[in-house]
């Protein structure tokens, strides 16, 4: 059979529809812990939203009447991209515990999507359970009733399943089953959970075994940058494209760091405030943004140049080490390419921040107890602050960025689903000013800028070529790599 998703045409790699397919469920699996934490798990409207999501990427989510499960041509790109996803989120141990979070979700509402298929299913993958006889059921009965609520009717047309209480512990925890002699009692509607710990844990063993072979794939340098690329996808809005040049002076921007900043960049913009310096990962984060929101690259020399002088660096020293890097950064030195800020996929997974740095993402990288105070700082109602721990604590961090912006614009629902820190300042403004430009005297018409931010959330499902614009990851790499070069005292 040919090797579906590549081929090799002149020794070159070409990608097929199946990684186009690969990178449409990257952010898929994004909205999916949107959803997740947005509604009630299996509740109807987090099954219309669900199915909603599904239904945009055509995902064969659902096997109607005529069709059977092993149907090869229906799930031949969902198998696939699964894969690739695979290869892709199995490179740390945080990646893989969310990616099967994220799979264990849709994994139960394509599950329960099967209805009266379900034995079916079980029988396909051949995941075989003890069932109790009607004797069984008819002496357990009544324990089986009281239990789990359930009528005396529905016990006699359901399936028991007899299994470990350690494979149901949710299950016993919520005191919905009948437990002894160490099994439980499980009605053929909780099957699911049954199932998904199965899933979960064949899954997380795959994922562990795809990691082995981690060295192998990195060692093909045309496969790796597009894992790498899946795992930190951002298929948004590119702010690289400066629309709005020129559009904010220096005297602006520490107002705008305490109103549209997003907490990683106020972070950095505090830091460099306080310090007169910041390290070079710092410098690449908020200098890329500084150009995103539309920092001419003069204005930039010009802000660099005068913290630093103020942290006693010779201008001449800073001329040499320093405005080449900025140049660099704007495609005005060396390979003159056009950096894209970063997204907050990137900066959450990618150059952790060590001591003496103020770079990476406060909700991920921060202490609970720092971040806690942090947000006081900020004024954060306590009930906020609450709900946000929670979130951070479940490894949303994006989705606890959100709602950050949320509280601190007193906006219920912001409609649109946050990915990058410019798009964080863009809605920042455009709700501070009644979707105007951040001066009045902007030429941009105001429906086009309409445009803009719905463009940024249509990115969140839209399916693209590729990851990044303009900025390769071996790039990025390479500006990385000169940035450490210099004074990083």
């Amino acid at each position: 059979m040919k090797s579906p998703g590549k081929s090799q045409e002149n020794g070159n790699l070409t990608v097929g529809n199946e990684h186009c397919f690969a990178l449409c469920l990257s952010p898929f699996l994004k909205s999916v812990e949107t959803i997740g934490v947005s509604y009630i798990k299996a509740s109807e409207p987090y099954n219309k939203k669900l199915e909603s999501e599904l239904r945009k990427l055509k995902f064969p989510y659902r096997v109607s009447s005529g069709e059977k499960l092993d149907d090869y041509e229906m799930r031949r790109k969902d198998h696939i991209s699964h894969f690739i996803l695979r290869l892709a989120y199995c490179q740390s141990e945080e990646l893989r515990r969310w990616f099967i979070q994220q799979e264990l979700d849709v994994f139960r509402f394509r599950f329960n999507e099967l209805q009266d298929k379900q034995q079916e299913f079980l029988q396909h993958n051949k995941l075989e359970y003890q069932t109790i006889g009607e004797e069984e059921k008819e002496l357990q009965k009544k324990n089986l009733a009281d239990s789990g609520g359930y009528g005396s009717i529905k016990i006699s047309e359901w399936l028991f399943y007899k299994v470990y209480f350690t494979d149901v512990l949710e299950l016993v925890r919520a005191r919905k089953v009948f437990l002894k002699d160490g099994f439980v009692y499980i009605p053929h509607p909780e099957i699911a959970v049954i199932v998904l710990n199965e899933f979960r844990q064949r899954l997380s063993k795959s994922l562990a075994l795809a990691s082995r072979a981690l060295p192998v794939v990195q060692s093909d340098e045309r496969l790796q940058p597009l894992l790498n690329n899946l795992s930190h996808a951002y298929v948004g809005q590119d702010y690289s494209i400066q629309k709005n040049v020129g559009k904010i002076s220096l005297e602006q921007i520490d107002g705008l760091a305490a109103k549209s900043y997003a907490p990683c960049m106020r972070q950095l913009h505090k830091a460099l405030r306080d310090n007169h310096h910041l390290r070079h990962g710092g410098r690449m984060q908020y200098g890329l943004f500084l150009k995103g929101i539309g920092l001419t690259l003069d204005q930039a020399l010009q802000f660099w140049k005068s913290e630093f002088i103020r942290g006693k660096v010779d201008p001449d020293k800073f001329d040499k080490l320093y405005s080449y890097n900025i140049r660099h950064s704007f495609g005005k030195e060396g390979k003159r390419v056009d950096y894209t800020p970063f997204s907050c996929m990137k900066i959450i997974m990618s150059n952790a921040p060590g001591q003496g740095d103020y770079h990476g993402c406060p909700f991920r990288h921060s202490d609970l107890e720092l971040l806690k105070q942090k947000l006081q700082s900020y004024k954060i109602p306590p009930a906020g602050i609450s709900q946000i721990l929670d979130l951070v604590k479940g490894m949303h961090y994006q989705l606890a960025c959100q709602k950050y912006f949320e509280l601190s614009h007193n906006a219920e629902e912001v409609g649109f689903s946050l990915n990058h820190p410019n798009q964080y300042f863009i809605e920042s403004q455009k709700l501070l000013n009644g979707s105007r430009d951040i001066k009045k005297e902007s030429s941009q018409p105001e429906n086009q800028q309409r445009n803009q931010g719905s463009q940024s959330t249509r990115g969140t499902s839209a399916c693209v070529s590729k990851p990044t614009s303009q900025a390769e990851s071996a790039d990025m790499e390479g500006l990385e790599e000169l940035l450490s070069d210099v004074y990083t005292e």
